[in-house]
């Protein structure tokens, strides 16, 4: 059964094929619950523990009661209600407060409350009757926790002790209705703006209801040191907010208020920051707050659940000793080295928490300090603990013109594992691709023929053929109309149920599927586009994968080889509104790290592209997306996708391919005497290039060579692909090139009505 909370049978907008055993032709997604044996339930069974989980209003599309009904149905135990929300509903904040009681929600934060201080006695005081206000509109809710956000006002408070004095009066109003003040830094704050300067005047404030609200974001944006919050006692953490984010060059305040992620689908080492938290003694719910563009126009129950996963995986990522950086992607349009490197993988990665002998040191050093506190400050009792000992500016960030988090050292296997582990199951090895099933028509049996596969088995139920060359295995899936492209991707795993189990504790359950007598019974989990990724087993003995009994062998002449050898990493199209929701599936759920993140210019817009991998590099996926909405003019190759075979002779592969009919793409003349420029290759090797439509991409590693076959049924094609040296790239270089001669050989046979 699905994880409480997790939508049974949770689909992309619409399915591609339906598996080598499935139910039927391709169409909208199925749900259903899980498989028994995929979640153990009965008699001494327990479910993993796992912490509160809360979700800002702010993060989802809607209205509020869509967006709690969202929150409630993905399963969260909580949620802060942001007030521009709260104001537009026609609820009262009573009503709001039994809205979120009969969905089995509580409200564990009221915000913001702003730019609360002032030099001006009037306008303070004039706050304060705000904050009033502010706190009948939590009575009524039910939240006892407000945040109050660091001030950018003109008028903000400079001195420390008097920004101190107000908010000890502020908290104490706060303490006189039953609730606390969660003080938040904002990253551009006007005086305070870094998390340990917010802690001090917390600290020389000393009321009981005042302490910290930590916004990861406002803390890794600015590049500071989250180490040392694990010095903090856990009493004045009152709230916990998480968001990541990839690397753009922009104010932070801009980055901040548009391009924030869930967890796992930006570049910052969350688990390195949340660690300290945890070690603190924080108790509170794991929040997330993400400002978002695309999240605020997409499906607010698609992006609810999306928005669950990821503090799951944030959650086992922490309480895992050692994890590498959840999100280590590097800068945009770089490459992580490969398996084996020793070079640091990017992304932000923090110091282990202080040690508690180093705590006794400091505490000792910080009761000296809070001797010399003004009379104001002495006249309150003293707190035992003051600020960490370290800088209250933001440490300088290497190559972030825009203030930026910056790569640090990577710190893999110094981590010591804090928290709970709320997946309880590890990925398992991927052994690499079981095989890839394309939905099509009659055109792709000619071509696969033409580049070397021969057809070695008919499904006993379905209208799925077999097609099998070295390595590689595709299935060409018959059933029900619509262009080609790519169903399934079947992934070869040690322990296909730990991976299904896997999938359904990540809100991923699996869909019930109809299979026929001694059919194997795989686990389809739908990912964001629409498509299927099944979990295969390979036979104990080294034989066929246990799914290809579901196939009868034919008897037909063998055809010849071409040369290839396995699939090298299959090409997805993105929808818009799925890409980070697609990247965090595939990382959380397969276990593959984020291996390149980039941006390329193509003929009709600016291309997103991330691509995934095992550690072994066994199972690869390439991502794309459109950054911006085309309008109805667009290229007549909308979203395509991609199979890439590997060889290890791509000339000697692509030229028995185009001898045997394989319909290979031409690359135009200009690219190819741009590249013998660029690469300065033997004259013979360019006449091949030429001859065969060659694309050929260097990096200090290696090169990637690949020729593509022309677009087969309108959005999929197949490449021939070879790598030397150490080319961990996926063809991104020469995609514009590829994209314009597809469009050119689609309108040329549109034209001549082939």
């Amino acid at each position: 059964m699905a994880p409480p909370g997790c939508p049974s049978g949770q689909s992309g907008p619409g399915r591609a094929g339906a598996g080598p055993s499935g139910a039927g032709p391709p169409g909208p997604g199925r749900a259903g619950p899980a498989r028994a044996e995929v979640e153990q339930t009965g008699p001494g069974w327990r479910a993993p523990a796992r912490p509160r989980l809360a979700l800002a209003t702010v993060c989802l599309s809607g209205t509020l009661e869509d967006k709690l009904e969202a929150a409630a149905t993905a399963g969260f135990d909580g949620v802060e209600i942001f007030a521009p929300d709260l104001v537009a509903d026609p609820l009262s904040p009573a009503g709001i407060g039994d809205r979120c009681r009969d969905l089995g929600l509580s409200v564990d934060l009221y915000q913001p409350l702003r730019d609360i201080d002032s030099t001006d006695p009037d306008r303070f005081a004039a706050n304060l009757r705000r904050a009033g206000a502010t706190f009948d509109v939590m009575a009524g809710l039910g939240a006892d926790t407000v945040l109050v956000c660091s001030s950018v006002a003109p008028d903000a408070v400079a001195d420390r002790d008097r920004l101190a004095e107000l908010l000890h009066r502020l908290a104490e109003q706060a303490h006189a209705r039953g609730m606390r003040i969660a003080y938040e830094a904002l990253a551009w704050g006007r005086h305070v703006d870094t998390w340990d300067a917010s802690w001090q005047v917390v600290r020389d404030a000393d009321h009981p209801a005042l302490g910290l609200c930590l916004d990861s974001f406002h803390i890794l944006a600015r590049g500071s040191d989250p180490a040392p919050i694990a010095d903090v006692p856990g009493e004045k953490l009152f709230f916990l907010q998480l968001a990541d984010a990839r690397e753009v060059s922009m104010d932070v305040l801009s980055w901040s208020r548009h391009h924030r992620l869930f967890p796992g689908q930006g570049g910052f080492d969350l688990p390195a920051f949340l660690a300290p938290v945890l070690a603190a003694g924080y108790a509170g719910p794991l929040s997330l707050e993400v400002f978002n563009d695309v999240f605020r126009q997409a499906d607010p129950l698609r992006t609810a659940v999306d928005a669950r996963r990821s503090l799951l995986a944030l959650a086992e990522a922490t309480a895992l000793p050692g994890t590498p950086p959840a999100a280590a992607a590097p800068p945009s349009g770089g490459t992580a080295p490969p398996s084996g490197s020793t070079a640091a993988a990017p992304g932000i990665t923090a110091a282990p928490p202080a040690h508690s002998a180093a705590r006794s040191t400091d505490s000792a050093a910080r009761s000296t300090n809070l001797a010399a506190r003004s009379t104001d400050s002495a006249a309150r009792s003293a707190h035992p603990t003051a600020p960490p000992a370290h800088s209250e500016a933001a440490p300088a960030r290497a190559a972030a013109p825009h203030g930026g988090s910056a790569p640090l050292r990577d710190v893999r296997g110094t981590r010591r594992g804090v928290g709970t582990d709320p997946v309880d199951t590890a990925p398992p090895e991927l052994a690499g691709p079981a095989f890839v099933e394309l939905h099509g028509g009659p055109e792709l049996g000619p071509v696969l023929r033409a580049l070397g596969f021969g057809r070695t088995g008919v499904h006993r139920t379905k209208q799925v053929e077999r097609y099998e060359q070295g390595g590689a295995r595709l299935l060409v899936n018959a059933a029900g109309d619509g262009p080609s492209a790519v169903a399934a991707i079947g992934v070869e795993s040690a322990d296909p149920v730990a991976s299904a189990r896997r999938a359904s504790r990540l809100c991923a359950p699996p869909l019930s599927r109809t299979t026929g007598p001694g059919e194997a019974d795989l686990a389809e989990i739908p990912a964001p586009d629409g498509t299927s990724v099944f979990f295969c087993r390979t036979a104990d003995d080294g034989g066929a994968p246990v799914w290809s009994h579901d196939f009868v062998a034919v008897d037909e002449p063998p055809v010849p080889r071409a040369g290839v050898t396995g699939i090298d990493h299959v090409g997805l199209t993105q929808p818009y509104d799925a890409f980070d929701e697609a990247v965090l599936f595939h990382r959380s759920v397969l276990g593959l790290d984020t291996i390149a993140d980039g941006e390329f210019a193509a003929p009709f817009g600016l291309v997103r592209s991330r691509a995934l991998a095992d550690r072994a590099r066994r199972v690869r996926l390439a991502l794309t997306v459109s950054l911006l909405r085309r309008g109805e003019w667009g290229p007549a190759v909308a979203d395509p996708q991609y199979v890439a075979l590997a060889c290890d002779d791509v000339l000697a592969t692509a030229r028995a391919a185009r001898d045997a009919g394989a319909p290979l793409l031409a690359v135009p003349a200009n690219y190819h005497d741009d590249l013998a420029a660029r690469l300065e290759l033997p004259d013979t090797t360019m006449a091949a290039y030429r001859e065969l439509g060659v694309l050929h991409e260097r990096d200090p590693g290696g090169d990637l060579l690949q020729v593509c076959t022309e677009l087969l049924g309108g959005r999929l094609f197949l490449s021939l692909v070879q790598r030397t040296g150490t080319h961990d790239g996926h063809g991104w270089a020469d995609a514009p090139v590829r994209m314009a001669a597809h469009r050119r050989s689609r309108l040329g046979r549109a034209v001549s009505g082939t």
